[in-house]
C-alpha cells in the first residue's frame, strides 16, 4: 500500500506542468532526482494549487495502518484518472461559496466577482425573448443539425461580413451551446497530449483547457504598463514548437483590448514561426476570443488577426456568441469560425459530446440577428448603461487615489470588467493584524468593505499580485455609489 501511495504522489507532481518552462521535474515533495532543478516558488505555488485536492486525498491514504481494511479499500476504489484528480477549482466559485454564506447570514455585500449579468438589471432583448418563446410553442424541440442550423449559420455569415469585413461561408461556421464547448473543441481538435500550449496572464480558464487536453503549458505574465496585454517580445520566446497561441481581445478579466500594433507584431510573430515549420509539422494556430468584441466604448477598436494579416486565415479560430453581447449566458448561443478543416473535426468531436445549441435557441438567434434595427438599438442602450458603470466605479476609484488611498484603475475600454489595484500590503487593520499577502487582501475588502472582486490570481497571474477584476454585470448605478463609500471606510480604517 505504502509503495503504491509513493507512485501515485509522484505522479500527481511529476504529471502537472505549469510555467511551460518546466516538464517532468521532480519535486522534492516526492522526489528524489537531483539531476532536476528546483522550480521556483512561483511555479510551486501552482503546482501546490494543482495537486492540492489530491495530497489531500494522499494524506488520507497515507494514515491507513489506522484505518480499517475496509475503509482504505473504499477510499483505494475511489481513485480516478489523474486528468480529474489535478483538476484545479475555480478560485472565483470557492470565493462566491463564502460570499452566499455571508449574505445567507444578513449581511450586505456587493459582489463583483462574476462575468455575468443579472436579468432584472440587464434583460436579454425582448424581441430574442419573444423568438425564443415563439420557437418552443412551433415545436423547434428536436436534435439541430451538429454544426447549428443553416439560419444561423448564414445570420452570423452576414453578421461577419457586415460588422468586421470578413466573409466566412456557412460550413467554415460552427454553432455550439456557447463559447465553452467551442474552446474545449478548438482545444481537442488542434492539440495532442504534451502539445505546448502557450497563453498570457492573467487570462480566463486556459489552464484548465490545456490540462483537460494533457498538454504543457506555458504562462506568460503581463504588465500592468501594457494594460496587461501581451506583446510580441513577451511571446517571442516560447512559442517555438507550440501547437497553440490563445489569445483574447477585449480581455478577461481586465477589460482591455489589443491596439492594432500589438496584435499585428504578434501576427507576424506566428507566420514567421510557421513560415519556418516544415510541412509535415502541424502549424502554430491562434485561439482567438472575441466574445466580448462588439461591447467597446468610445473611441477604441476592436482589432483581429485575419482583418490585420489576411495570410493568418488558414491559421486563426475565432471565437464568438450572444452570451456577453445580448447579456444572455443562459440561453447558450456560442460560435466559432475559422478554416473548414478545423470547423470539421470540432463539430465531429462537439457531435459526440453532444454540446448543440438548444433548437429553438437557434431559431431564434438567427431571427434576432438578421433584425439589424432591434440588434443595434439593444446594443445601443446596453454599452450605455455597462459604460456608465464601469466609468462610475473608475472615476469613484480615482477620487480614492486621489485622497492618497493606496488604489489605482485602468480606464475602462470594453467588456463589463474594471481592472483595479488595491496596494495595501503592509497596512494595518484595525485589529492589529498586518495585510501581507493577496489573500488577506481579498479577505479584508470582503469583511471590511463588504466588496467581493477577484484578485488576478485567480486568472493564473502572480500571487503576489494586487490587481483585481471587477465586473459590472449584476451592478446598480446605486450599488456603484455605496459600494465606493464602503471602500472609503475601509481604506480609512488602515494604518500604515
Amino acid at each position: 500500500m505504502r509503495e503504491k501511495l509513493r507512485c501515485l504522489d509522484q505522479a500527481v507532481c511529476c504529471s502537472r506542468t505549469t510555467s511551460g518552462l518546466l516538464k517532468n521535474h521532480h519535486f522534492p515533495i516526492c522526489c528524489t532526482n537531483e539531476s532536476n532543478s528546483v522550480p521556483s516558488r512561483r511555479v510551486w505555488e501552482k503546482v501546490t494549487e494543482a495537486t492540492f485536492e489530491a495530497r489531500s486525498t494522499l494524506s488520507e491514504l497515507n494514515t491507513a495502518p489506522l484505518m480499517s481494511n475496509a475503509k482504505a479499500a473504499e477510499i483505494q476504489d475511489t481513485r480516478v484518472s489523474k486528468m480529474a484528480e489535478n483538476l484545479i477549482g475555480s478560485e472565483i466559485i470557492k470565493l462566491a461559496g463564502e460570499i452566499r454564506e455571508k449574505m445567507a447570514q444578513g449581511e450586505k455585500i456587493y459582489n463583483f466577482t462574476i462575468g455575468d449579468f443579472d436579468p432584472k438589471i440587464f434583460p436579454i432583448p425582448q424581441q430574442l425573448q419573444e423568438e425564443i418563446i415563439k420557437a418552443y410553442q412551433q415545436g423547434e424541440t428536436n436534435y439541430p443539425p451538429a454544426d447549428g442550423i443553416l439560419d444561423l449559420r448564414r445570420a452570423v455569415a452576414k453578421m461577419i461580413t457586415e460588422w468586421q469585413h470578413l466573409q466566412y461561408a456557412e460550413n467554415e461556421i460552427l454553432i455550439a451551446g456557447g463559447a465553452r464547448p467551442i474552446i474545449y473543441a478548438i482545444f481537442q481538435a488542434i492539440v495532442d497530449p504534451g502539445d505546448t500550449v502557450v497563453f498570457p496572464v492573467p487570462s480566463w480558464n486556459n489552464n484548465h483547457y490545456t490540462h483537460l487536453s494533457h498538454a504543457r503549458q506555458v504562462y506568460v505574465e503581463t504588465s500592468p504598463e501594457n494594460n496587461f496585454m501581451p506583446t510580441a517580445d513577451e511571446l517571442r520566446e516560447h512559442i517555438q514548437g507550440a501547437s497553440l497561441l490563445a489569445l483574447c481581445s477585449p480581455l478577461n478579466p481586465t477589460g482591455t483590448v489589443f491596439s492594432k500594433e500589438q496584435l499585428e507584431s504578434i501576427c507576424d510573430l506566428v507566420l514567421a514561426e510557421n513560415k519556418r515549420r516544415g510541412p509535415e509539422e502541424k502549424p502554430l494556430y491562434v485561439m482567438y476570443d472575441q466574445i466580448y468584441w462588439v461591447l467597446t466604448y468610445g473611441a477604441t477598436q476592436h482589432f483581429d488577426p485575419v482583418s490585420l494579416r489576411p495570410e493568418m486565415r488558414p491559421y486563426t479560430l475565432f471565437v464568438d456568441g450572444i452570451s456577453k453581447s445580448l447579456a444572455a449566458t443562459g440561453v447558450r448561443v456560442g460560435w466559432a469560425f475559422g478554416p473548414r478543416r478545423v470547423i470539421d473535426k470540432m463539430k465531429s468531436i462537439l457531435g459526440h459530446v453532444g454540446a448543440w445549441s438548444p433548437k429553438a435557441e437557434q431559431v431564434a438567434s438567427a431571427h434576432f440577428l438578421n433584425n439589424t434595427n432591434a440588434l443595434n438599438d439593444y446594443l445601443s442602450d446596453f454599452k450605455k448603461e455597462i459604460i456608465g458603470r464601469l466609468d462610475g466605479f473608475y472615476q469613484g476609484i480615482q477620487a480614492l487615489k486621489a485622497e492618497g488611498f493606496r488604489v489605482d484603475a485602468i480606464v475602462p475600454t470594453a467588456a463589463i470588467y474594471l481592472t483595479v489595484q488595491f496596494d495595501i500590503k503592509g497596512m494595518i487593520q484595525p485589529d492589529g493584524q498586518r495585510i501581507e499577502t493577496t489573500e488577506q487582501i481579498t479577505a479584508y475588502l470582503l469583511n471590511q468593505a463588504k466588496l467581493a472582486v477577484v484578485p488576478f490570481s485567480a486568472f493564473g497571474a502572480s500571487k503576489s499580485s494586487v490587481w483585481y477584476r471587477l465586473s459590472v454585470g449584476t451592478a446598480s448605478m446605486q450599488d456603484v455609489q455605496d459600494s465606493i463609500g464602503s471602500l472609503r471606510s475601509a481604506l480609512a480604517a488602515l494604518q500604515e
